[in-house]
């Protein structure tokens, strides 16, 4: 979840399968935008012999915007190449890995960074760096005994005062994907459930997995639209608008003997993500595809899903009695225009004080991020719905509870943001899947996710 398996052709394309975006303004680093993009949803620790690895055929980037057009003005691409070092093994390793360069290491990973300019449809590109190299995948206590120093070597810093990761790391989404996907049976309220069962404990799906994250951290002032540092939050300079994108060669060209498949013809994109839960949410199975494919500035296409979303319409179905103003709503027909400011374009001025992060009336699914806002001191992982400004949905960071705040943002909690005389079913504001952010999951320096869970100790998800 997320955008964890959210779509029929993507969920068998795992490698180019987009399951997070991030965009905060860095704790420990407040001059500097942290962007990541997180792929390779679920990835079970024991994955040996042949671990988990980003694809060579995949071409990545992190986009930004930064004069709401909902079109990318800078843009970072990230090519990967694999290499065997030693051919004459079938295992990863023969022996304790202890450096990036250690030669017990069969199969080893680099990628290429480079940032792209957008300007007046022309592409002017800059190479930042090549043959950066990916920490391994976490194996064990015998084969990476040390691995915080391993996870520590693959962070670069590159001129300009960039700093770049790319690798393996614990998956720091954390839902009941279990409950939510079974008729939203959340474990906590399931006593109210069409369906009732006794009330219990939520239950974080993805707390023994593994994902590959991508993460650039970058100076404010290369990003924003005319090279400043804005301190001024009611600024529309301030704003940012980010997503990350998997594209792959229009055509491919396998041959069942060979180990390579050819390539050729333009990138086409596959995989998109802004705002978490857009696609696996909102947007319906017959179109997850095809809006995987489209552009931001395409979301116009999909504006009903968010206007009128179908959990909005199933919530008072699933719980009886529970949500009946909401259902009231429902009956009206009334678009949500408190989700689509949220989602689409931003909240204005004036919705919340001393708040904005507004980019126009062009409809695009981003993270949008203030970056005149500062670090909270002490994060409120519910943001702005619980006071913290630094919060999603500005921006998001790695803690957010993105999860409750979206199903409460559904059961109506955020409708009094643009229509003051609706007051949400008490419901809406206690609604959660209960899946706190475990502090094991995340870590107070750039990549700010956590190192990956290793296949001896963390076995099987069921662990």
């Amino acid at each position: 979840m997320s955008s964890h398996r959210e779509a029929p052709e993507i969920s068998k394309d795992p490698v180019a399968d987009n399951t997070d975006t991030y965009a905060f303004v860095s704790p420990d680093d407040p001059g500097t935008v942290t962007l990541i993009t997180n792929y390779l949803p679920a990835e079970v620790p024991a994955g040996g012999p042949t671990f988990y690895e980003f694809g060579n055929d995949v071409l990545y980037k992190i986009h930004v915007d930064n004069n709401g057009d909902g079109v990318a003005d800078i843009t970072y691409e990230f090519s990967f190449d694999s290499k065997i070092e030693n051919p004459n093994t079938f295992l990863y390793n023969t022996g304790t890995i202890s450096s990036l360069n250690d030669p017990n290491w069969s199969k080893r990973q680099f990628y290429n960074l480079t940032r792209v300019d957008h300007k007046n449809g022309k592409r002017k590109e800059t190479v930042l760096a090549e043959g950066l190299q990916c920490p391994p995948c976490n194996i064990g206590p015998h084969s990476t005994p040390n691995y915080s120093k391993l996870g520590e070597e693959a962070v670069h810093s590159l001129s300009g005062g960039l700093t770049v990761f790319a690798g393996q790391r614990n998956d720091p989404f954390f839902v009941d994907i279990g409950s939510i996907f079974d008729l939203a049976d959340l474990r906590p309220f399931q006593e109210a459930h069409l369906l009732p069962l006794p009330a219990t404990p939520g239950v974080d799906t993805l707390s023994t997995v593994n994902v590959h994250t991508i993460a650039i951290r970058v100076p404010i002032s290369s990003l924003t639209v005319d090279g400043s540092v804005p301190t001024n939050v009611m600024s529309s300079k301030a704003v940012l608008g980010v997503w990350g994108s998997a594209s792959r060669r229009k055509v491919r060209i396998s041959d069942g003997a060979a180990s390579e498949q050819s390539e050729a013809g333009p990138w086409v994109q596959v995989s998109r993500l802004g705002s978490p839960l857009f696609n696996e949410v909102l947007i319906p199975m017959a179109l997850k595809d095809t809006w995987n494919a489209s552009k931001p500035v395409d979301e116009k296409t999909f504006l009903s899903f968010v206007q009128h979303p179908e959990l909005a319409r199933l919530l008072p179905v699933l719980y009886p009695g529970v949500f009946p103003k909401l259902e009231a709503l429902e009956a009206k027909k009334a678009p949500r225009e408190d989700l689509v400011a949220i989602l689409l374009t931003g909240l204005p001025a004036g919705v919340v004080p001393g708040f904005q992060n507004n980019t126009g009336k062009v409809l695009a699914d981003m993270l949008r991020l203030n970056v005149a806002v500062p670090p909270a001191a002490t994060p409120n992982p519910l943001g702005v719905v619980g006071g913290d400004l630094a919060g999603f949905p500005n921006g998001r960071r790695v803690a957010d509870d993105t999860t409750t705040i979206e199903l409460r943002a559904i059961a109506g909690v955020t409708v009094p943001l643009v229509n003051k005389g609706f007051e949400p079913d008490a419901a809406a504001s206690a609604i959660t899947d209960e899946t706190p952010p475990l502090p094991f999951r995340f870590q107070s320096t750039f990549p700010y996710i956590g190192p990956p869970h290793d296949g001896f100790d963390f076995p099987s998800t069921t662990k």
